[in-house]
């Protein structure tokens, strides 16, 4: 509320400056502009502070995951205020890659090999110079999983890297199968419904770090054409004009599944969050494009407790801008960074859930 009330009043401040060198000319000259543009203003920022800026629903499937997240991850239970002039779910999605900034992050690269005789791109930030965590073996390690067609170059990542340096943990991006620029040595890509990939990195990222306290955090899902021209009529899956066309032309035919609706089935959440066995916070806005509120799993995640839903009213898909020129955070950075911090220092408290 206090950061809100700071913009506002920096707003104010630039229109009534603003309006200081027009209010002699013109339509301004008689009052009336300025007294439309005030009436209006006030009449905005009403339906604003009503409508608009909300709290969070919380959903958990018990008490002391909801406990812990008020006492160690309070952004959970505040008030999410997004940008004033941006806060349409349709205008989130599209102009937050636009709008945040992208720290610069050195990464390290590694190869690893899959069993099928693919391989998998690693992009380490080792957090060498990390004053927290001196000790390479113990330093907390965050495995960073980008959305659909996403990398290690996508700005939400870069963000979370960057955060994560703050704190003096270690990250590593995991990059989907041909989308990081490495060669695609199989005729195979990757599907929501299917975590071999996510598996072998898993194991191979422990193993380095046994020692090491152990996160992941995923975003949103969280082409090399000539390896499946045999097994795919390529030509066909190009013209599909919808990410369900895609995936009926290409994924569930790549991952061998009898129709769309059976990948989707086997995709959903909704049968996979019975049987989370560690604590799990996932981040949506009711508002999402492409996840929207009918397809959250509420009465699901009610019945296990080691998940917890937050639900912004606003936000759109990867979206959460705050501020007035929402550029170097977003509140999923905040949540991200308190969440993962309550991890490492204070998951111990959840040891007996």
């Amino acid at each position: 509320m206090q950061r809100l009330a700071m913009d506002l009043r920096i707003l104010s401040r630039e229109l009534s400056l603003y309006l200081e060198h027009q209010v002699r000319i013109g339509f301004f000259g008689s009052g009336v502009g300025l007294s439309l543009i005030l009436g209006f203003s006030f009449a905005y920022a009403c339906y604003y502070m009503s409508s608009i800026a909300k709290k969070p629903q919380l959903v958990t499937g018990g008490e002391s995951f909801s406990r812990f997240l008020q006492d160690h991850c309070p952004v959970v239970t505040e008030t999410y205020y997004p940008t004033v002039w941006c806060w349409e779910s349709r205008g989130q999605t599209l102009l937050r890659p636009f709008i945040t900034s992208k720290p610069p992050v050195k990464y390290r690269n590694e190869l690893i090999k899959t069993a099928d005789g693919g391989q998998i791109s690693l992009d380490w930030f080792d957090d060498d110079n990390s004053k927290c965590y001196m000790d390479a073996s113990t330093r907390p390690t965050i495995l960073l999983l980008p959305g659909l067609t996403g990398t290690s170059k996508e700005s939400y990542i870069l963000h979370m890297i960057h955060l994560s340096e703050e704190l003096g943990y270690r990250c590593v991006v995991f990059n989907n199968r041909g989308v990081a620029g490495e060669n695609l040595l199989t005729p195979r890509t990757y599907c929501c419904a299917n975590t071999e990939d996510l598996e072998t990195v898993i194991q191979h990222v422990h193993s380095l770090y046994p020692s090491a306290p152990f996160l992941a955090a995923g975003v949103s899902m969280g082409g090399h054409r000539h390896m499946f021209v045999k097994q795919i009529d390529m030509d066909h899956v190009m013209k599909a004009k919808s990410i369900r066309e895609f995936d009926k032309r290409f994924t569930s035919v790549m991952f061998g599944y009898r129709t769309i609706d059976d990948y989707y089935t086997d995709a959903s959440p909704n049968r996979r969050l019975k049987s989370v066995g560690i604590p799990v916070l996932c981040l949506n806005s009711v508002d999402d494009v492409f996840s929207p509120s009918h397809a959250i799993p509420i009465e699901t995640a009610k019945q296990n407790p080691n998940v917890a839903l937050v639900l912004t009213s606003y936000g759109g898909h990867i979206g959460f801008l705050e501020g007035i020129w929402p550029r170097q955070s977003t509140y999923m950075d905040r949540v991200f960074k308190q969440f993962v911090q309550a991890m490492v220092e204070h998951g111990h408290e959840l040891s007996g859930m």
